[in-house]
């Protein structure tokens, strides 16, 4: 299988690249808007993680700046029914930070902003990527348990924020706001309800 491919821009399209390596062998590559807007001129040298299909007549290429977005479009891919042209638009629309953000807040209707994916569509890959979704960078990336109890689940939704990119003096205050009157909330409800404010702020 192919898994990587590292040679120069040959020619682009609004959906695919051609990457000619230096065998003198031009690959189809597709892939998404921010990664074929990021594409150097032509002749430039680039480099790309690959995901290969293999179909009846032939294979497709998918190509990925990171391993990062390789590894979330076969996340997507393995959801039923969501297939790679599916898969690409909605990277097209979320890098896998947003995407992480979207799964811990529940926020269906971001997802159904994509072209082609429905409410129905969007709860299920919502539903899916809660179960595969952990951190910045996937589960190891998760934070340690910090202890038992309310002051526990608060440090562990801290942890978790700041793993999400927010610093310590933009949540404190909504975590405060969030698990004080619920004592009892739990550290991925207490990180679901602040996002949820937060995107609240900046409508």
């Amino acid at each position: 299988m192919i898994a990587y491919l590292k040679g120069t821009l040959l020619a682009a399209t609004d959906k695919a690249m051609i990457v000619l390596t230096k065998g003198g062998v031009g690959y189809e590559v597709f892939a998404s808007t921010p990664v074929l807007a990021s594409l150097p001129a032509k002749g430039g040298e680039l480099a790309v993680y690959v995901h290969t299909r293999v179909l009846e007549g032939g294979l497709e290429l998918y190509g990925f700046g990171t391993l990062d977005e390789l590894n979330f479009f076969r996340t997507l891919i393995s959801i039923e029914k969501l297939g790679p042209k599916k898969a690409l638009a909605i990277l097209s629309r979320f890098n896998p930070g947003d995407l992480r953000e979207i799964a811990w807040r529940e926020d269906a209707a971001a997802l159904a902003s994509v072209p082609g994916i429905g409410p129905k569509s969007s709860r299920q890959i919502l539903w899916f990527l809660k179960e595969k979704v952990h951190g910045p960078a996937g589960p190891e990336a998760a934070p340690p348990p910090a202890g038992g109890g309310a002051q526990g689940e608060f440090m562990d939704a801290l942890a978790g924020l700041a793993n999400l990119g927010y610093s310590d003096d933009e949540v404190r205050p909504l975590l405060r706001e969030v698990m004080e009157p619920e004592p009892d909330l739990d550290a991925a409800s207490a990180i679901r309800m602040v996002l949820k404010k937060i995107a609240a702020a900046r409508k």
